[in-house]
């Protein structure tokens, strides 16, 4: 799908045809969006501009020379959009080609950021003159997502804080949740520092128009601040599972505290029942009377109560 945005009579217009561009001239053209683009739509979009677009598998490369670049006459950036899903998060490839003063935005997933762009390019567009303000009123919109992104792992990392505070019980499902959390927390750092990249790309070009790198200053920062919180989320994160592996740790020993009290006890019957067991004369049940079981019986008791005794005085239980 293609739609093109241009000038016409004072205002923005929009079309989905590739014909227009015959009509059409480069400073007519503001926006070229490409979603999902066929083969024809996108070599309309070429010979329009006269240059070549990236392919998907060179827009996803990691490289920083892949993620901006430019030529005498083509800037070409590459960042990826995130996409909450139920549990974790999806990276999606946006391409932006910015030729003549005229934005080109490749993409196969469908965007929130740019449909609200696209709004309001329609309802104001003097705020975008050219295509470098309407790539720079995308990444302010996208960076804002992003913050909200951080804001939502934030509040369920508070979530999982008060779990603990309440005294609930540590187990699989806790550390998976947190595990699940730290994953999403090191996609949106890795997703903030390539839109970082892709902003010191854009303070050493000198294409851009002088009026829109106040605001560039002020995404800079707040991608940076972005890339702290997200720091500082994972720490937290790190702090919780310390602390529910701990808990999970004094659970186990007061287990094997408890087997272990009980060995402990049973063992000096265990040692009188096995010495009278065995078959030789011994004393007391040598004569056989009939109180020789109450005796052995009371002497197991008196071990018992000997070892807790012993136990409590050295304050290995309450």
């Amino acid at each position: 799908m293609i739609e093109i945005f241009f000038k016409s009579k004072g205002q923005i217009l929009s079309d989905t045809d590739v014909k227009i561009l015959d009509k059409l001239g480069l400073d007519d053209v503001l926006w070229i969006d490409l979603h999902d683009p066929s083969g024809d739509e996108k070599r309309a979009a070429e010979d329009f501009l006269d240059t070549t677009l990236q392919s998907r598998a060179q827009a996803e490369e990691i490289e920083s020379s892949s993620r901006y670049f430019e030529t005498e006459t083509t800037i070409f950036a590459n960042t990826n959009f995130l996409i909450p899903g139920p549990d974790d998060y999806s990276s999606v490839p946006v391409s932006f080609i910015l030729s003549e003063s005229i934005l080109v935005t490749l993409r196969h997933t469908p965007l929130r950021t740019l449909s609200e762009v696209q709004r309001k390019l329609l309802n104001n567009y003097k705020l975008f003159p050219t295509g470098y303000h309407i790539m720079v009123s995308i990444l302010e919109n996208r960076i804002d997502v992003d913050a909200d992104l951080v804001e939502i792992l934030s509040r369920e990392i508070s979530q999982l804080s008060r779990r603990i505070d309440l005294g609930e019980s540590m187990d699989e499902s806790f550390l998976l949740d947190v595990n699940q959390l730290q994953e999403n927390t090191m996609v949106i750092r890795a997703n903030e520092v390539d839109k970082q990249r892709v902003l010191s790309g854009i303070f050493k070009s000198d294409k851009f128009p002088r009026d829109v790198y106040s605001k560039l200053e002020v995404l800079n920062k707040d991608v940076d601040s972005l890339i702290h919180h997200a720091n500082f989320s994972f720490e937290r994160l790190e702090y919780l599972q310390n602390t529910a592996l701990g808990l999970i740790n004094l659970e186990q020993n007061k287990l094997m505290r408890v087997f272990t009290f009980v060995s402990l006890l049973l063992m000096p019957p265990t040692l009188i029942a096995s010495i009278y067991g065995m078959n030789v004369k011994l004393p007391i049940i040598s004569g056989n009377k009939i109180w020789d079981f109450f005796v052995l019986l009371c002497l197991m008791l008196l071990t018992v109560i000997m070892a807790i005794y012993l136990f409590k005085r050295r304050k290995m239980i309450k």
